[in-house]
C-alpha cells in the first residue's frame, strides 16, 4: 500500500512539474485557485463543462444512417415529375407597366456623342441638355486629334491595376496636371468618378471614427459612409448653423464621456447632385478649424464648372486648395474623359495608393482618355472664356426658368446643375406642402431623415415631368428626369428634371431652349389643376 501511495505521489509531481513548464500555466493555475477559493461550486460546473467540450470534439460529427429509415426512396418517374413541377423564385419582382415603358422610351444616341448628337430610329439631331457636357468638350477637334496619337501609340486598355504594371507615363501626367492646376501637393487618379469618393473615405475613416455629413450627399458619398462603418452624424442640408449645433455636441458628448481621441470629418458636396445647390466654402474652412475636424469636399459638379477658369469652389471663394483636406472631383463630366481623382496633401495620396480599394484592385484608366483629360485641363487653363460662357447660359436659363409659378428650382443660381421640380401649390392640389417653418422640429443628428420630411407623390410627380421630357424632346431638345436608385438611399428624392447647361450653345439656342421647357411646363403642369 506504502508503495502504491508513493508511486502516485511520484506522479502527480511529475505531472505537477511538467504543467508548471507549459506557457501561460502560473495564469491558469492562479485562475483556478481564486475561483475554487471564492466559489467551489463554479470549479465543479467548469470541469463538467470541459469533459462535455472534450467529449463533444472526441465523437463523430455526423452520424451516418445507413439503415435509410429516415428517406423517402422515389423513382426515377417520380423524381422527373418533382423537377418538371419545381418553379424557381425570381431573383426580382417584374417590372412594373411604369417601368417598362420608362426603359423603352430611353433615347439613344447615334455616333458620337457631343452637343448636339442624332437619335437611332428618327435620325433626329437634338440639342443635348441631359449629358454632363458643361465646358463643351466633348467632340473638340483638337482633344480628338491627341487622342486618336495616343489611341496609335498605347493602345486602348491598361491591362492591369496600377500597382501590377497598369501605372502609364500619361498617367502620372494627368495627376501632376491636376494638382498643379487646383494648386496642391499631390493627386491620384481613379478609373472610375462613383468608385473615388466611395473608396477615399473608408480608406481614412474607420471604426469609432466620426464623420458629419449633409443629409443630401450623393449616392457614392453614402456608400462611402457605409462602408467605412464609422459613427455618422448628420446635419440639415447646406445649413452651416445646423452644422455647427452638431459639431458643438459632438464636443459636449466627448467630455462628457471622456471617450479617446478619434479622426473626424466634415463630408459634404461643393455643387449638390440631388438638388444643384453650392455649399458655403468659407464658412466650412472656418468651422473646420474651429472645432479640429478633416473636411472631404466632393466637387464633381463644381471642378470644371465654376470659377473663373473652372477650379471650382476654392477659385469662386478665392480660397486656397491646400485648406481642403481631401478634394474629390471627376475627370468624367467638365473634362469629358472618364474617371476621378482625389487632391490634397503628399501624404494623403500615398496613403490612398496603398489603402484606396477602388485605386489597388481597379484596372487603370486607359491612356487615350488620360491624354484627353490633360489636354481638357490645357484648355481650361487658356481659354477662361469657356467659363464665361457657361455662366451666361446658366443665367439666360434662370432669368426665363424663374418667372414660371408651377415649379420650383432649388438649384443656386451659378449651378450649371439645373433641378426643376413641381410646386406644392396648395392643399387641394396633387402634391402635398411641405411642413411650415413655424412647425419645425429639433433636428437629431443620429437620424439621416431631415427635419421637415416633405410628403409628395413620386410616382404622379415623375409621371407628369416625363411628360414634359417627352414633349420637349418632340420639339428637338434632349432633357431628362433624375434618375434615382428609390428605397436605397437615405431618404427618398423629390422627382425632378435635370438640365446640364453646357457652354457649346449660343445664348440664342439658350433661350430658344428655356422658352421651349417653359412652355411645356405650363402645359403639362396645368392639368394638375
Amino acid at each position: 500500500m506504502n508503495a502504491t501511495l508513493e508511486y502516485l505521489s511520484y506522479s502527480l509531481e511529475t505531472l505537477e512539474t511538467g504543467f508548471y513548464k507549459l506557457p501561460g500555466s502560473q495564469v491558469l493555475a492562479r485562475y483556478v485557485k481564486s475561483s475554487h477559493q471564492n466559489d467551489p461550486g463554479r470549479t465543479v460546473l467548469e470541469v463538467i463543462l470541459l469533459i462535455f467540450v472534450i467529449r463533444t470534439l472526441l465523437q463523430s460529427r455526423t452520424r451516418a444512417d445507413n439503415s435509410g429509415k429516415h428517406f423517402i426512396q422515389f423513382s426515377e418517374k417520380e423524381i422527373d415529375e418533382l423537377v418538371d413541377e419545381w418553379t424557381p423564385e425570381p431573383l426580382e419582382q417584374p417590372l412594373t407597366e411604369r417601368e417598362s415603358l420608362d426603359l423603352a422610351s430611353l433615347p439613344i444616341i447615334s455616333g458620337a456623342t457631343g452637343p448636339k448628337p442624332k437619335l437611332v430610329g428618327s435620325g433626329k439631331t437634338v440639342m443635348n441638355f441631359a449629358s454632363f457636357n458643361f465646358t463643351g468638350l466633348s467632340g473638340n477637334e483638337h482633344i480628338h486629334q491627341k487622342a486618336t496619337a495616343a489611341l496609335r501609340k498605347y493602345g486602348l486598355g491598361s491591362c492591369g491595376p496600377t500597382g501590377f504594371y497598369g501605372t502609364i507615363d500619361v498617367h502620372t501626367d494627368l495627376e501632376r496636371n491636376i494638382a498643379d492646376f487646383l494648386g496642391t501637393e499631390d493627386s491620384i487618379l481613379y478609373s472610375q468618378a462613383f468608385s473615388t469618393v466611395s473608396s477615399v473615405i473608408p480608406a481614412f475613416s474607420k471604426r469609432g471614427d466620426i464623420i458629419v455629413a449633409d443629409r443630401s450627399v450623393n449616392f457614392a458619398i453614402q456608400k462611402g459612409l457605409q462602408i467605412s462603418r464609422s459613427t455618422i452624424r448628420w446635419f440639415d442640408h447646406n445649413d452651416m448653423k445646423s452644422l455647427e449645433e452638431v459639431l458643438e455636441g459632438i464636443n459636449k458628448e466627448i467630455r462628457k464621456r471622456r471617450s479617446p481621441l478619434t479622426r473626424r470629418f466634415i463630408i459634404t458636396e461643393g455643387i449638390f447632385e440631388r438638388d444643384g445647390s453650392m455649399a458655403d466654402l468659407p464658412k466650412l474652412i472656418e468651422l473646420k478649424y474651429k472645432y479640429k475636424y478633416r473636411l472631404i469636399l466632393d466637387e464633381t459638379f463644381s471642378f470644371g464648372t465654376v470659377g473663373r477658369t473652372g477650379r471650382g469652389l476654392t477659385e469662386l471663394y478665392n480660397v486656397p486648395a491646400s485648406e481642403i483636406d481631401m478634394l474629390i472631383g471627376s475627370v468624367a463630366t467638365s473634362l469629358c474623359s472618364a474617371g476621378g481623382f482625389c487632391a490634397g496633401s503628399s501624404a494623403v495620396v500615398k496613403h490612398q495608393r496603398i489603402n484606396g480599394t477602388a485605386f489597388v484592385f481597379s484596372a487603370s484608366m486607359p491612356a487615350i482618355l488620360s491624354i484627353a483629360a490633360s489636354e481638357g485641363i490645357a484648355i481650361l487653363r487658356d481659354s477662361p472664356s469657356i467659363l464665361s460662357t457657361l455662366q451666361e447660359n446658366v443665367r439666360t436659363f434662370r432669368s426665363i426658368l424663374d418667372k414660371l409659378d408651377c415649379i420650383t428650382i432649388p438649384s443656386h443660381h451659378a449651378s450649371p446643375l439645373i433641378h426643376i421640380q413641381v410646386r406644392s401649390a396648395s392643399a387641394s392640389s396633387l402634391l402635398p406642402t411641405a411642413v411650415p417653418p413655424s412647425a419645425s422640429k429639433p433636428s437629431n443628428p443620429t437620424s439621416a431623415l431631415p427635419r421637415n420630411l416633405q410628403v409628395f407623390d413620386i410616382e404622379a410627380e415623375e409621371r407628369l415631368l416625363q411628360e414634359v421630357v417627352d414633349d420637349v424632346l418632340a420639339q428637338g431638345i434632349l432633357i431628362t428626369r433624375a434618375k434615382r436608385l428609390r428605397g436605397q438611399e437615405i431618404s427618398e428624392v423629390r422627382p425632378s428634371i435635370r438640365l446640364a447647361i453646357s457652354s457649346a450653345f449660343t445664348k440664342k439656342e439658350c433661350e430658344k431652349t428655356a422658352t421651349v421647357i417653359k412652355t411645356s411646363l405650363a402645359k403639362v403642369l396645368s392639368k394638375r389643376r
